[in-house]
């Protein structure tokens, strides 16, 4: 424990990956979602009526927090500059016979064209417009039938027959960062432990540091204490970062807080245990230091997208989902998601614990026997260097 809490705070590269990374993402990642919600999407009308009918409908489009009228535009081919200029986000063509088609009780048709590559402009553009033309709808034909001497009660039920309360579970807003930013934390978790784990084992493989884990005047060192070492080094360093990441750091950006303390714990043991036992497999395989960067930080969105959480995990095939299953993080984003965010109980996330507790002792298994390997080459190394000597 002494030589590994010497190698990560000696090594100012492992200092940034292991310990700062874990905070300055987290940071960053935060700051750029703290908006959660989109609002005043540029967009553009055509309004071909030009009556106070459509001028009334274009009001409505400007009168919500999610879009407002940027252009005024008198033809298609104006709005299509615009819109490939990335200037608006959105178009709504009226007719020309709007208003007549409205007062004569015929269906009136608005056309709406939305940049449906940018999925969050698209809902919020796509939303705004279509609960503008409803309750314009909704208005007009309340109106008709007061004329035709309907009473106000019977007038709305007409033209509103089904009214709705629509209740946001779990995240009251539709925030974006309250969405996402459970899973990529965890995720930034695994990552930076499987990261700096490896290069510390690959440093220690380029400059044959692991003689140092043989006492002097022993031949062999047993395994387990040394992968026990490093996993508890490795552990009540992260017991520090991932306490002020998920306590401190989440009520500072307000995100979701459900889940008891208790569970959150239950579910943190076994998932930091895991990661850490997968850390020190993989370095065992490495040689030099630099390939624990370039083999395992491009594994970071592959491994977010397999957790079902940035992509739904109806769409995955059941095979790639189970096969991703074998990172922890997969199990520990599903586990943690509902804990902190839904107010899941052990009970409910006892299958992913329980999956956790698994991966724990398959690393821990792989990771002795790499390390095994290890101190058998370097004890041959040894022994080949007192012949050589003799």
């Amino acid at each position: 424990m002494r030589n590994e809490y010497r190698a990560i705070f000696t090594d100012k590269g492992v200092i940034l990956v292991l310990i700062l990374a874990l905070l300055i993402y987290s940071t960053i990642y935060s700051f750029a979602y703290a908006p959660q919600v989109l609002r005043n999407v540029p967009i553009g009308v055509i309004d071909q009526d030009k009556t106070p009918a459509s001028r009334k409908l274009v009001e409505t489009f400007d009168s919500g927090p999610n879009t407002y009228v940027a252009y005024e535009v008198g033809s298609m081919e104006e709005a299509k500059n615009l819109f490939f200029g990335r200037k608006i986000y959105g178009v709504v063509y009226i007719p020309a016979n709007y208003e007549k088609q409205l007062l004569g009780g015929q269906q009136a048709v608005v056309a709406i064209y939305v940049d449906a590559s940018y999925f969050l402009m698209y809902r919020q553009v796509f939303q705004e417009l279509v609960t503008g033309i409803g309750t314009t709808g909704a208005m007009v034909e309340f109106q008709r039938l007061i004329a035709k001497g309907a009473d106000i009660p019977q007038a709305r039920a007409t033209s509103q027959p089904v009214i709705y309360q629509s209740h946001n579970l779990f995240n009251p807003y539709l925030g974006y960062g309250s969405f996402v930013m459970p899973a990529i934390i965890i995720v930034i978790i695994q990552q930076t432990l499987l990261i700096g784990i490896g290069m510390i084992g690959g440093t220690w493989s380029e400059f044959g540091l692991y003689r140092k884990l043989v006492p002097p005047g022993r031949k062999r060192m047993s395994t387990l204490p040394i992968v026990a070492g490093k996993a508890l080094v490795y552990a009540s360093i992260y017991a520090v970062t991932s306490l002020y990441v998920l306590d401190l750091h989440y009520r500072l950006f307000h995100f979701p807080m459900n889940g008891n303390g208790l569970t959150i714990l239950a579910l943190m043991i076994p998932y930091l245990f895991a990661c850490i036992l997968l850390g020190i497999a993989i370095s065992t395989l490495f040689r030099h230091r630099e390939n624990s960067l370039l083999l395992l930080l491009w594994t970071s969105i592959p491994v977010l997208m397999l957790s079902g959480v940035s992509f739904p995990r109806e769409a995955i095939p059941d095979w790639l989902f189970e096969l991703g299953k074998i990172f922890p993080s997969s199990s520990g984003v599903d586990a943690f998601i509902r804990i902190q965010s839904m107010g899941a109980t052990f009970q409910d996330v006892l299958p992913q614990i329980r999956m956790l507790w698994i991966l724990v002792i398959v690393y821990g298994g792989l990771a002795c026997i790499g390390i095994h390997l290890l101190l058998q080459d370097e004890y041959r190394k040894r022994s080949r260097i007192g012949k050589d000597a003799a």
